[in-house]
């Protein structure tokens, strides 16, 4: 027998646990003598008792060994104690310590509470090298030989109170298309990964919504029950309409065998069904309402099991839908009135009170408190509302604790607004500005004695399509949030599986930061505003490898200042030309960036669109002349319009004043804004109120440890140091400007709503170094052992291999832009269709055949529901979009009218599947209560029936297999249900036979190593 030695390293960053591992270790089954015994109290509770169960499921993974959990202490033998109540440990805190003696070792897993004993129990688990993501757990593939109890001696407590997750609606990619089971089995992975939040954001109408999260209406249109009489219909995205885009597409139109992952053309989160788009019907309208809240009641109770504590909410001032505001008119009453709107909101508290649990409700503030100004009126109608909803749910009998959030903390003229008037029970909390790009909101800082909640972005969502990796900025926010003195740590996401280094990352540093944060125990204050030589607000930005034409001075455009509000400049009295300089070094097309500045409070550019003016990478500067300064200060204000202001460099140049004791002498000054010293350029200013508080902070923390142990726990160890270098080199930065291999490249944004696909006017030829990243990774693949690590290898290999697909159609559409503006300005008719003929329709023809290798690819790594989302969003929204910026076909008709012909068959994708055939279980369970059914969804993913696909289960360890069929739903799509769980926990695989008598099975490992279940109770 082959055995290695295996490092396993903590995942805090504590010590080194040395194991041995081996391959093929033979499978044991039933009670196994050599294993220690797991004990529980008689009188434990359904945690502890989870506890118990989860640590001898992990055990058998682990070893092949089935552990017996008994009440009382054996004799002999080693054994793991569970226990609760430590006086030395607080609420979720637990501790490992083993001890020896004669031979026997001990290990005690103790918590403050039973779910700081649960949290104990996982965390004893990653010491066996198990990981846990939001999708599901990595278990190695190579079991553990010769195993025996650890030496460990090791206290969790964590950082954060709460700590968790913020999935957002509006997306197919996010819970909108969650059903109950992934819910259920979120809740499980957020316990596993110690976390004990899900918080939740409703529109309430618009484009977007309303969303079926939060029913409004009046106290007197609720039941005893929590179901209503009058509601408004709401909806989710589907593929039948949604936003941002979205073209209502039947899923048989989907191209390259994506229509295999739905069983009908109309697919949408389980409570629409048959109600979509949008119900049409007061009863219709009231069932969609009805179902949503019977999810969430069975979910949250559910997660509350678990310890894990539930938000949501809508935006303030509260959006009254349409139909209700009509509702009421009918009623005789205002939807403007003050009191009003108070009823309504107790009416929306004492339904949820009703309907589902709920441990929080929070008000978001307006979006546009981040993308522009806000004048005294708005902030004081949010305040007024928020007091309003206040009082309500004080007359509803508090039923849960109140909270704000947004995208702001508070408004740009104070961010600790609310820290000011709210009661100190209440939570503040906001996400990070700028999809994330900017860091922890500082103002935190200056809130003291109350909640607070930092959330970062695990991922943006003009890049939703593609992959993104943020480990090291996990890790530099939740630095910050802890520096700052907040009390909760939440992840924004959509996704699930593609972030899985994000979420593991951002779980770990919610308990332990010690390793890598250099600042750890130390409160950080951001420095006291000055009054002049400040920058008001405003993100740096560099693009060092950028080339800047139209100027000798490229450092200055290669930096920039953006979101920013003013220059407040300490300049001697006098008269001075005024230099402002820019240079579009983020965008490529018109449009994106809009603005005017103020000079001295004159309005001196207005509605300023510098790749408009100038194009990108070209110095663009304005001279104002003649400028006065009065009071030894220069004010520069910009004027947000479109997006972010911003400025790379300015220059003051004149006399100061004369006196009658001074005669005005020359004077210069010469700023780069967001860089540092420059010639005789200053560096630039300090920031007031800024989004980074200190300059010199990097975005990121290092992340190097991080990486080692996730592809360690991904691949197995003959490969992961190899790996984790690629992996650490793409983590951070912005992406799509930074040194060719440094970052992962960017080739989305947002483009009519989130992931389009940005057409590059760069020939692939010279983007294609940008993925060299790759072929690196493709070269370690010979390395990779055990089918588990193999097939976790290429999940990531095929995601970057999209990417790169991703990459090289936006090259070949921008191509394609190309000709079609050379066509656009020939006068020649037999030339211009000559440009058709040769070149335009060769394109599009190829960008067919590109998207089948994109869609393929996608397919390839589509294990979730997140993924099944970002097919839906290719075919939807990319390719298909209502806001008349489609992918494909864009440019058809002008090729249509200039052959005089219609574009052959050949232009457009395929219907086919040309991929691997593939098993898929979208929503993984791993715990089920006692009594429960487990139904599981299964997609054979292949363009022909099956000859044979089955379930083959066991209880955990014990007996022969039994066999269920699978039910063929429709199309690829197949589902399965095992009988009443009883016991302990059970065991599965799923297995089939394609037409061509190719054998798939899932999970990879099986039936060695299949997919269990515990029962909790």
């Amino acid at each position: 027998m082959r055995t290695r030695q295996l490092l396993l390293t903590n995942l805090t960053g504590g010590a080194l646990l040395l194991l041995s591992a081996c391959a093929g270790l033979s499978h044991l089954t039933g009670s196994d003598s050599g294993m220690p015994a797991i004990v529980r109290g008689k009188k434990a509770t359904a945690r502890e008792t989870l506890a118990a169960r989860e640590i001898q499921r992990y055990l058998y993974l682990r070893t092949g060994g089935m552990a017996r959990i008994v009440e009382s202490p054996p004799k002999t033998g080693d054994a793991i104690v569970l226990a609760t109540g430590d006086q030395g440990l607080g609420a979720q805190e637990y501790r490992l310590s083993t001890t020896s003696d004669a031979g026997r070792r001990v290990l005690r897993i103790t918590g403050g509470d039973d779910l700081g004993t649960l949290y104990g129990a996982y965390r004893f688990v990653e010491h066996l090298g198990a990981r846990f993501y939001l999708h599901g757990d990595v278990i190695p593939d190579e079991r553990l030989a010769n195993w025996r109890l650890p030496d460990l001696d090791e206290t969790g407590k964590p950082l954060f109170a709460l700590r968790g997750i913020q999935p957002f609606h509006d997306f197919t990619e996010g819970p909108d298309w969650w059903s109950l089971d992934d819910y259920k089995a979120y809740c499980s992975q957020l316990a596993k990964l110690r976390m004990n939040f899900l918080g939740l954001h409703c529109y309430p109408e618009g484009g977007v919504g309303p969303e079926p999260s939060v029913w409004i209406g009046l106290p007197e249109d609720v039941n005893e029950d929590g179901s209503v009489k009058f509601s408004y219909p709401s909806r989710w995205a589907s593929t039948s309409g949604g936003s941002w885009g979205y073209a209502p597409t039947k899923t048989s139109d989907f191209s390259a065998g994506a229509a295999l992952l739905f069983e009908s053309d109309d697919f949408g989160a389980p409570p629409t069904d048959g109600y979509r788009p949008m119900p049409k019907t007061t009863d219709g309208s009231n069932a969609v309402f009805h179902r949503a809240a019977a999810m969430f009641k069975d979910a949250f109770t559910y997660g509350r099991g678990l310890g894990v504590r539930f938000c949501m909410g809508t935006e303030t001032p509260l959006t009254i839908p349409k139909a209700l505001q009509e509702h009421l008119k009918q009623k005789g009453m205002d939807p403007g009135d003050p009191g009003v709107v108070g009823k309504l909101y107790e009416g929306m508290f004492r339904r949820i009170a009703a309907a589902h649990p709920l441990d929080y409700y929070w008000l978001w503030t307006p979006e546009g408190w981040t993308w522009s100004g806000t004048k005294p009126e708005e902030v004081n109608a949010a305040v007024a509302d928020i007091e309003t909803a206040v009082g309500a749910l004080k007359d509803a009998g508090s039923p849960f604790g109140f909270a704000t959030c947004g995208w702001v903390l508070g408004p740009p003229s104070d961010r600790t607004l609310f820290d000011k008037i709210l009661p100190k029970s209440a939570a503040i909390s906001c996400i990070n500005q700028e999809v994330g790009f900017s860091p922890v909101e500082p103002g935190f800082s200056r809130a003291q004695g109350r909640p607070q909640w930092a959330i970062p972005w695990m991922e943006d969502d003009p890049g939703m399509i593609i992959p993104q990796l943020w480990a090291g900025r996990m890790r530099r926010d939740a630095a910050d949030a802890l520096a700052y003195g907040c009390t909760g740590l939440m992840g924004i996401h959509w996704r699930t599986k593609v972030l899985s280094p994000n979420v593991a990352a951002l779980a770990a540093a919610g308990w332990d930061q010690k390793a890598w944060n250099a600042d750890f125990g130390r409160k950080i204050k951001p420095p006291e505003p000055a009054t002049t030589d400040i920058h008001i607000g405003g993100q740096t930005a560099h693009y060092p490898n950028n080339s800047i034409s139209a100027t000798d001075e490229d450092a200055v455009y290669q930096s920039c200042l953006y979101d920013l509000k003013a220059y407040r400049l300490k300049i001697p009295n006098g008269t001075y030309n005024v230099t402002l300089k820019f240079c579009e070094v983020a965008y490529e097309q018109a449009g994106k960036r809009v603005f005017g500045v103020k000079v001295q409070g004159k309005t001196v550019l207005d509605k300023l669109d510098v790749f408009a003016r100038a194009g990108a990478n070209k110095a663009l500067d304005f001279t104002f002349k003649d400028l006065a300064v009065a009071s030894d200060e220069l004010a520069i204000e910009f004027v947000q319009q479109v997006e972010y202001p911003f400025i790379a460099g300015i220059v003051i140049e004149g006399r100061t004043a004369a006196s009658n004791q001074i005669k005005g002498v020359p004077f210069t000054r010469k700023i780069n804004c967001g860089g540092g010293k420059y010639k005789d350029y200053e560096a630039d200013l300090p920031g007031q109120d800024s989004g980074s508080p200190f300059p010199d902070k990097p975005r990121d923390l290092p992340c190097d440890d991080f990486y080692r142990d996730w592809c360690r726990a991904q691949f197995g160890p003959d490969a992961a140091e190899g790996l984790a270098a690629v992996f650490v080199r793409l983590d951070g930065g912005r992406g799509k400007y930074d040194k060719p291999g440094t970052s992962l490249p960017r080739p989305a944004d947002w483009i009519g709503g989130p992931g389009g696909i940005i057409p590059n006017g760069r020939p692939w030829e010279e983007q294609k170094e940008r993925y060299a990243f790759v072929d690196e990774m493709a070269a370690l693949r010979s390395k990779i052992t055990g089918a588990g690590n193999l097939e976790r290898f290429d999940y990531w290999l095929n995601t970057f291999r999209y990417l790169r697909a991703v990459g090289q159609i936006g090259c070949t559409r921008g191509e394609l832009d190309r000709i079609m503006k050379q066509m656009d300005t020939e006068k020649d008719p037999a030339k211009k269709k000559m440009l058709a003929e040769q070149k335009a329709l060769p394109l599009r023809i190829e960008l067919a055949r590109q998207w089948e290798r994109v869609m393929t690819l996608q397919l390839a790594v589509t294990d979730t529901p997140g993924e099944m989302g970002t097919v839906a969003n290719l075919e939807l929204h990319v390719r298909r979009n209502t806001n008349d910026q489609h992918f494909l076909d864009l440019h058809d008709r002008k090729i249509v009218e200039t052959l005089g012909a219609a574009l052959p068959n050949e232009a457009q994708p395929g219907a086919r599947y040309t991929g691997q055939p593939r098993l898929i279980v979208p929503t993984v369970r791993t715990q089920i209560h006692e009594g429960e059914s487990l139904s599981i969804k299964v997609i054979v993913l292949d363009n022909e029936r099956p000859k044979s696909a089955a379930l083959r289960w066991r209880p955990m360890g014990r007996g022969g297999w039994r066999t269920i069929p699978l039910r063929h739903v429709g199309r690829g799509v197949h589902t399965v249900t095992l009988p009443p769980a009883k016991g302990g926990g059970i065991e599965y695989y799923i297995q089939a036979t394609t037409s061509k008598g190719q054998r798939l099975i899932w999970p990879a490992t099986a039936p060695e190593m299949s997919q269990t279940v515990v029962v909790n109770l």
